[in-house]
């Protein structure tokens, strides 16, 4: 049997619904998923916690949606959960690619197997390639390639899984408020009231330089031409919390000015794909299904 562990956001009820056999619904106090949860527990009582689940028969664990390392009250710890005390607070005082590890071992060696998202429903990875009407053009290509650099530089420091790349520069970096906080950020730093004037401005710029370093004239990259870029961190454990996508994104994308979402092949989850695609489409934009290092 399987106990589906949820957290926020709409992963978990698509999760849910491609299970095929018997599921138990459950989540961490303080956390309120979209489904209908079963056994709710505390990080005080997970000693118990999985005492319960190996009384259910469950064998395989998954672990889906946003969750934020709980604060521990000393108060509520049961006796079952007492040996685990020291893991727990090493788990939290890690980031959060080590808590996530900490978890997962712990989990194994009380015997429970731990099952990706992807394994249950391996369509959300769409296969590489530009399933959008609209492709990168050659500078996105560029952007990528330091998109790619900049999630490996994060990951180094356990600290995000997207950034925006505009014309070779990050604009901005994913920090605990996720992706969505992220794009509003841009959205308020760069699409000012008078765009027209700001776009002029920049063309001339840019455009002068290019002239300057190529002897001829050339479309400039305007300034509302950048990608968000999302992969897992490099050194993640893959079977929990791959990196999301859906049309919230693709909204806030389109919100933000960008020309493009860029998500790593086999590393970013896409929650209903035809509605990320006429989402994009319909904005001129594209998404480029990306393979980890392709130039």
């Amino acid at each position: 049997m399987l106990a589906l562990i949820a957290g926020t956001g709409d992963l978990p009820a698509v999760i849910l619904s491609r299970v095929d056999g018997p599921v138990v619904t459950c989540a961490l106090h303080g956390f309120s998923p979209s489904i209908d949860v079963e056994i709710p527990f505390r990080i005080e009582h997970l000693g118990s916690f999985l005492n319960v689940l190996r009384e259910r028969g469950v064998t395989d664990i998954c672990m889906v949606g946003a969750i934020r390392r709980p604060p521990i009250d000393p108060s509520e710890i049961d006796a079952a959960t007492l040996p685990l005390v020291p893991r727990i607070q090493a788990a939290i005082a890690k980031g959060d690619d080590g808590a996530l590890r900490e978890v997962i071992a712990i989990f194994n060696d009380h015997g429970f197997a731990i099952k990706a998202a992807h394994d249950i429903a391996p369509d959300l990875l769409p296969a590489p390639g530009f399933p959008t009407k609209a492709q990168p053009s050659d500078w996105h290509l560029a952007d990528a390639a330091e998109g790619e650099r900049t999630i490996a530089e994060m990951g180094a420091g356990d600290i995000g899984q997207a950034c925006i790349v505009r014309m070779g520069q990050v604009a901005d970096r994913e920090d605990v408020d996720g992706t969505d906080a992220m794009l509003a950020r841009f959205h308020e730093d760069y699409i000012k009231p008078e765009p027209d004037t700001v776009l002029a401005a920049l063309h001339q710029s840019i455009g002068s330089m290019l002239e300057n370093i190529t002897g001829s004239a050339a479309d400039p990259v305007t300034a509302d031409d950048g990608i968000l870029f999302k992969a897992p961190k490099p050194t993640q454990d893959r079977r929990a919390d791959l990196p999301t996508i859906g049309f919230q994104t693709a909204m806030g994308a389109a919100e933000a000015g960008l020309a493009g979402i860029v998500i790593e092949a086999d590393g970013v989850l896409v929650l209903d794909l035809d509605s990320v695609v006429e989402t994009l489409d319909a904005q001129g934009m594209f998404l480029w299904v990306r393979p980890k290092g392709a130039l």
